[in-house]
C-alpha cells in the first residue's frame, strides 16, 4: 500500500476523502512542528541527515533512504494493510469480525490505551534532545535522529486515532500530548520511566535496548486488538521499533567490545583511566534501566488488564500462536507476592495476570540480548558476566513496591539498601564519569574512544560515509 506524499499530511488512510478530519489534523500539525522545534534535538534544524522514510507499508522494500532536513521530514499516518475477514482472536468476542469503529461500551478503555501509548512517543524525543551535542560518531548521530523522527511519527499514529475516532475528547487528548513534557514537575509524562533524564549515550543505548523493547511488547499486544485501526497502526509501528532496538543492542555490544579491548590491552578491569567504561558500571546502568522498565508493565494483578483482554482490546504477545482457548475462563497462574518480607507466589485468575505474562515475555527477550553481550565478553577471555537483576530489585509498582531487594532478589532493610545502593545502581560519580567521556566526534569514520566501530554502515554505505551534513 503506497503512501501519498503529495498531500499536506502524508497518509495511506484516505484523508483527502475526509475533509473534516483533514482540517482538524492540519490544525494540529503546526503545534506539532512547534513542539519539535522547542523540544526536539537541539541545534539540528539545518542538518541534512541520511534518513529512511516509509514509502509503503509492505514488509519488504517499504523505505527510501536519502538526505533530509529533520524539520522537513514528512511525518504522516500509515496503517498496515488490512487483513481480509480478520476476526477478534481472544476474549468474550472471540470469532466476531473486528471493529472498524469504536464500540461505544469500550470507548473510555480504548482511549486510555491509545493515550498512554501515544504519550511515550514524544517523551523519548524530549528525553534525548541534548544527546546530539555529544555524539560518539556521525553513524551514531544519524541513528539517534532516525529514532527521533520515527518516535515523532508514532505520535502521529496515535493522534490520528484520537482525532478520527474519539471526537472532541480525542482532539483534547492529542493537544495534551504536546503540553506534557518529560521530567516537567508540573506536567510530567504519564509513565515515570519516560520522565527520567537521558544525558549520555550509554543511557541512550540502554534506553533503546530496554525502553524500546517494552514498546515492542506493548505494541505487539495492542496489534492483537479487536479495534482494527489500532491493530493496523501498531503493526506498522513495530516495523520501525525493530530499528530502535537494533540501535540499543548494537550500541551496547560496541561499548562492551571496546571495554574488553581496553581491559586486555592494559591487563586491568579498571579501564576508566584509559577512556573506557568498566563492565561494573555497565552492569549498574543495566540494573537501573531494566528495573524501571519492569514498572512500565504495571501491577502483576490488574483488573484493568483483565478487562482489556476480556473486551478484546489488548491481547497477549503473539496471541494467535498460543495454544489455548484464548478466553481463559477459570484459568489460573502463579504470580509473586510479598508476605512477611519474603517473596512468595500465589495463584490468581490468568486474565488478571496479563501484565505479568507480558512482562515475563519481555524478560525472556531481554535475556537473549544479554546472552549475546556475555558471549562477546567470553570470546574476549574476560572473566565477567552481565546479569539482569531480579524483578524485585528497585521497583516502584506492583508486588515489589515498598520493599528493598538486592539484584539477586534477597529482601533487605532500608539501612542495608542505603549502604549498598551505589554498588547496584549508578552513583552520582558514575554519571559524572560517563558524562566526562561524552565528547562529540563528527569527522566521518571516526569514533569516540569508549565505543568500537560498528560492523557495517547503514543501507550499504561505508562506515566513513557522511551520515550527517552540517550547515
Amino acid at each position: 500500500m503506497k503512501i501519498d506524499y503529495n498531500q499536506t499530511i502524508p497518509n495511506n488512510v484516505g484523508l483527502v476523502d475526509d475533509r473534516r478530519l483533514l482540517r482538524a489534523l492540519e490544525q494540529w500539525q503546526p503545534a506539532f512542528l512547534r513542539w519539535w522545534q522547542q523540544m526536539g534535538p537541539v541545534g539540528s534544524a539545518a542538518h541534512e541527515v541520511y534518513l529512511r522514510t516509509a514509502i509503503s507499508v509492505e514488509n519488504d522494500g517499504w523505505a527510501h533512504y536519502g538526505y533530509v532536513r529533520m524539520p522537513d521530514y514528512r511525518w504522516g499516518i500509515f496503517l498496515a494493510e488490512p487483513e481480509v475477514d480478520r476476526r477478534i482472536g481472544f476474549g468474550q468476542h472471540i470469532g466476531q469480525k473486528v471493529w472498524t469503529e469504536v464500540p461505544g461500551e469500550y470507548r473510555a478503555e480504548l482511549r486510555r490505551l491509545i493515550v498512554t501509548q501515544g504519550d511515550t512517543e514524544p517523551a523519548s524525543v524530549e528525553q534525548q534532545r541534548e544527546l546530539c551535542r555529544t555524539c560518539p560518531s556521525l553513524y551514531d548521530l544519524r541513528n539517534l535522529f532516525q529514532v527521533n523522527v520515527e518516535e515523532g511519527r508514532h505520535l502521529w499514529a496515535m493522534v490520528y486515532l484520537l482525532h478520527a475516532y474519539f471526537g472532541r475528547d480525542g482532539r483534547e487528548e492529542a493537544d495534551e500530548m504536546l503540553v506534557r513534557h518529560a521530567g516537567d514537575p508540573d506536567k510530567p509524562r504519564i509513565l515515570e520511566a519516560f520522565n527520567e533524564p537521558t544525558t549520555d549515550w550509554l543511557s541512550f543505548f540502554m534506553f533503546t535496548y530496554f525502553q524500546d523493547r517494552d514498546g515492542k511488547f506493548q505494541l505487539a499486544a495492542l496489534a492483537e486488538s479487536g479495534f482494527d485501526p489500532l491493530s493496523r497502526s501498531c503493526r506498522f509501528m513495530l516495523t520501525e521499533e525493530a530499528h530502535h532496538m537494533f540501535v540499543g543492542e548494537s550500541g551496547l555490544l560496541r561499548v562492551i567490545q571496546r571495554s574488553c579491548e581496553l581491559m586486555r590491552a592494559h591487563d586491568t578491569d579498571d579501564v576508566r583511566p584509559f577512556g573506557g567504561i568498566d563492565l561494573a558500571t555497565i552492569q549498574r546502568f543495566l540494573n537501573f534501566h531494566y528495573s524501571i522498565c519492569l514498572d512500565l508493565f504495571g501491577s502483576e494483578r490488574s483488573t484493568n488488564a483483565a478487562n482489556y483482554f476480556s473486551m478484546g482490546l489488548k491481547g497477549r504477545y503473539h496471541e494467535s500462536r498460543i495454544n489455548d482457548d484464548h478466553r481463559l475462563i477459570g484459568a489460573t497462574i502463579e504470580v509473586p507476592r510479598i508476605a512477611d518480607d519474603r517473596i512468595e507466589r500465589e495463584f490468581v485468575e490468568t486474565p488478571r495476570a496479563m501484565n505479568f505474562l507480558l512482562r515475563e515475555d519481555y524478560a525472556r527477550d531481554s535475556q537473549r540480548g544479554v546472552d549475546r553481550f556475555n558471549k562477546l565478553i567470553r570470546e574476549a577471555s574476560v572473566d565477567f558476566t552481565l546479569r539482569l537483576p531480579h524483578p524485585a530489585f528497585n521497583r516502584r509498582i506492583g508486588a515489589f513496591q515498598g520493599i528493598r531487594a538486592t539484584p539477586e532478589g534477597r529482601v533487605i532493610s532500608e539501612a542495608e539498601w542505603q549502604a549498598k545502593r551505589d554498588q547496584w545502581l549508578p552513583s552520582a560519580a558514575d554519571h559524572a564519569f560517563v558524562r566526562s567521556l561524552m565528547v562529540p566526534v563528527v569527522e566521518p569514520g571516526r569514533m569516540a574512544g569508549w565505543i568500537a566501530l560498528p560492523k557495517r554502515g547503514i543501507h550499504g554505505q561505508k562506515i566513513d560515509f557522511a551520515y550527517v551534513l552540517f550547515h
